[in-house]
């Protein structure tokens, strides 16, 4: 399966709608910030690019499912089980805090494959997108020239940098802290880049290992396609190749099995 190049023409070009949202928003004065029921915020600027992404998606895309994290599952009638993901702003509480750490990530999938991704980080001024089958690519918004992405070929811990989001997650599983503790150990340098930002890291090839504990399928879904396609290895803490897993580790490839053998459930 893999996406035809309109399907990624138009993820680029609704991650277009939703740069421009997030752009006039971010550390405005008056930007409406509310609490759900998971205690986690979200903005007015998640709610509005999930509903232009919604639209133009409704329009160009009427027989395709969408999965948002904020208004769910929506439509879908394609007979291929195509559905489209969107994380509306990956990195909201960076976003409400004026931290220039945030992206709208959107991908499709057919079936349980994701066929296409998109992470755009107009604040960073950067943007990466895949597609199954044809790679993966970063741009500079100010510029014109995509460069491919490759991952990095260390094969050994001692010589990798593992990024971490953070703690969030990790003592929920059984020793969760010390498998942790203990990947961060082996590795050469440990640093928080988190969020999306992880798994771009590992694709351009300057971070080898990425992991988080508590994470979702809107998280995931472009950022994995995005690292397999620049030739690592995206699971689960199980070590499933999945981006439903509610978990996950991206390395190099080279070090996954190293990784996981360590911090893995």
């Amino acid at each position: 399966m893999v996406a035809t190049s309109d399907d990624l023409a138009l993820a680029l070009e609704l991650a277009d709608v939703a740069d421009e949202i997030t752009r006039a928003r971010f550390r405005a004065s008056d930007l409406v910030v509310e609490t759900k029921p998971d205690l986690t915020p979200v903005s007015e600027a998640d709610k509005a690019v999930e509903r232009a992404v919604r639209s133009r998606l409704d329009t160009l895309r009427p027989d395709d499912a969408i999965l948002g994290e904020e208004y769910g599952v929506s439509g879908g009638s394609s007979e291929d089980g195509r559905r489209w993901i969107i994380d509306p702003i990956d990195g909201t509480k960076n976003y409400v805090r004026g931290i220039p750490v945030w992206a709208t990530l959107l991908a499709l999938q057919e079936g349980d494959q994701t066929v296409a991704g998109v992470v755009s980080a107009p604040a960073l001024g950067r943007r990466w997108w895949a597609a199954r089958g044809v790679g993966a690519f970063a741009v500079d918004l100010l510029s014109e020239e995509p460069r491919r992405l490759a991952v990095s070929a260390v094969s050994a811990l001692a010589d990798a940098q593992l990024c971490i989001s953070g703690f969030d997650g990790w003592e929920a599983l059984a020793r969760g802290i010390d498998r942790l503790l203990s990947l961060a150990r082996e590795c050469w340098r440990t640093r928080g880049f988190g969020d999306f930002w992880t798994y771009m890291l590992i694709a351009e090839g300057v971070a080898e290992v990425g992991c988080e504990a508590a994470v979702s399928l809107w998280d995931l879904a472009a950022p994995q396609v995005i690292v397999e396609e620049a030739g690592g290895t995206f699971t689960d803490l199980a070590g499933v190749p999945t981006a439903g897993g509610g978990d996950a580790l991206a390395t190099n490839g080279l070090l996954h099995e190293q990784a996981l053998a360590i911090v893995g459930r």
